[in-house]
């Protein structure tokens, strides 16, 4: 559950800073799982040596390791691919133990021990991301968008379910929402569900009901594919420009920031909408402008720079972004500085809240009300580390705190290979007072490898997918 960072009017850059944006999404990634599978694996570590378990070596990364050291009777390792660690306890399964290291082996230990061993990687990430929220909110505040609809785009999901701009998101499916962010994550997950009821109160202080009816469309596969929105946002934009990006078509015509574009082609424009449609409608063509500057009106010529979308459109830029409206910027937008005793309960509430939704996700995923196109792999993951740090450190620590969510709960899915698989093996063993056959356990071992290398190879293919269109 990844959040897609668009903007309103795509910048060309340098091919010096594109280079410099690259090498910082890389860092922003590597440091992202460094941290997050170093800390993961460091539980494991210190619970089992908390029980009496012989730890032989700790790694970050996997492959053959590239530096070693040894400290405290535990070979500390770098390995070259940052995807993963492990830590290696003395077990008897995978090799000759000597007689004197036997008390200390893994798989002796009574099943609460490697219970506990086992839990310890995942709880570590949602206890790190609970942190990582409260880190957040106590340094840079919270800063929350009311669920109001700002603005429709037409055609779209929320345009065909009747959504208007002012209107206010009361509920999801029954389920109540705060802001605007936890409205759109909870309906794009329901997209495949089916029909999905939002109760809004619309701009005159009225209940009405939404209803969303986009399964099985090209639409809601769109928004799972490519992370397209629903074609609402929260934000209102004034029909002055905001900004004008340097060496475009607007800046070759001297537009500035605060002029109101009123006409093209001598047809009139009141609206930002009405000519930004005109503009990426006319790629490459000559286009006359009429635009208000100090209560003075002013003409120039322009030929929008063709850019082509993902999808294979084609479409024309003139280099400019709108100013917010600053009035409706007030009405949604709520900042506020909590204490620290706040900021880790709402660090702690934050990370109950990602974590009973990502089970919720991979809940609809087996029983096909979610699509397979929501799954993410390294790409997407390195791409929006890359947009997080980009934008501030606070993002980046949310988004930090979000994956640390996504691995925690992951690892405890019930899938042998995985913590969550060891988890049940060792619980049925607790309960039943006697372990699984050797035989049982090893064709689950073969099915949790089956079932994640076919994760993984989805999760390649739908980035790639994205990255390419």
């Amino acid at each position: 559950m990844l959040a897609a960072f668009q903007q309103t009017v795509s910048k060309t850059e340098h091919p010096a800073l594109s280079s410099i944006a690259l090498l910082q999404t890389f860092f922003a990634f590597v440091a992202a799982i460094l941290l997050l599978v170093s800390l993961h694996e460091l539980g494991h570590l210190l619970v089992a040596r908390w029980c009496g378990i012989k730890v032989l070596r700790f790694s970050v990364g996997i492959g053959k390791p590239f530096y070693t050291k040894r400290w405290r009777n535990i070979e500390w390792c770098l390995a070259p691919l940052p995807l993963g660690g492990y830590v290696k306890m003395v077990d008897t399964r995978e090799g000759d133990v000597s007689p004197e290291d036997l008390p200390y082996a893994f798989d002796k230990q009574p099943p609460l021990k490697r219970i506990a061993v086992v839990a310890a990687g995942p709880l570590t990430n949602l206890a790190l991301a609970a942190v990582l929220y409260c880190i957040s909110f106590s340094i840079g505040g919270v800063t929350q968008l009311r669920p109001y609809v700002g603005e429709v785009e037409t055609p779209s999901i929320a345009a065909a379910a009747g959504f208007q701009a002012g209107d206010k998101i009361l509920r999801v499916n029954g389920r109540p929402v705060t802001n605007f962010a936890d409205a759109q994550t909870e309906i794009v997950l329901d997209l495949e569900a089916g029909i999905i009821t939002v109760d809004v109160e619309n701009a005159q202080g009225q209940p009405e009901t939404r209803t969303i009816n986009a399964a099985g469309t090209p639409e809601a596969r769109a928004v799972a594919k490519r992370q397209t929105g629903l074609g609402m946002q929260p934000f209102k934009v004034s029909d002055k420009i905001g900004e004008v990006v340097a060496d475009t078509p607007a800046a070759e015509a001297g537009l500035q920031k605060g002029d109101k574009i009123v006409s093209i082609n001598n047809i009139s424009t009141p609206a930002w909408r009405d000519w930004s449609k005109i503009i990426a409608e006319n790629p490459g063509r000559s286009l006359k402008i009429g635009y208000i500057r100090n209560g003075k009106e002013y003409t120039a010529a322009v030929i929008p720079v063709p850019h082509k979308l993902a999808e294979g459109k084609t479409i024309g830029q003139l280099g400019v972004r709108p100013a917010a409206d600053e009035a409706w910027d007030k009405k949604i937008r709520h900042h506020y500085n909590p204490d620290f005793a706040e900021s880790l309960r709402l660090g702690w509430q934050k990370t109950a809240q990602y974590t009973t939704l990502t089970f919720s996700f991979f809940g609809k995923l087996v029983t096909g009300n979610a699509s397979l196109n929501h799954i993410s792999g390294p790409i997407t993951i390195a791409e929006v580390a890359g947009k997080t740090a980009q934008i501030g450190w606070q993002p980046y620590v949310e988004f930090l705190a979000l994956v640390s969510v996504s691995l925690g709960v992951m690892n405890l899915l019930p899938i042998p290979v995985l913590d969550g698989g060891h988890l049940l093996f060792y619980t049925i063993e607790l309960l039943f007072r006697r372990p699984l056959s050797r035989r049982v356990q090893d064709w689950g071992l073969r099915f949790g490898i089956a079932a994640m290398l076919a994760m993984m190879v989805l999760a390649f293919f739908n980035d790639i997918t994205r990255l390419f269109g």
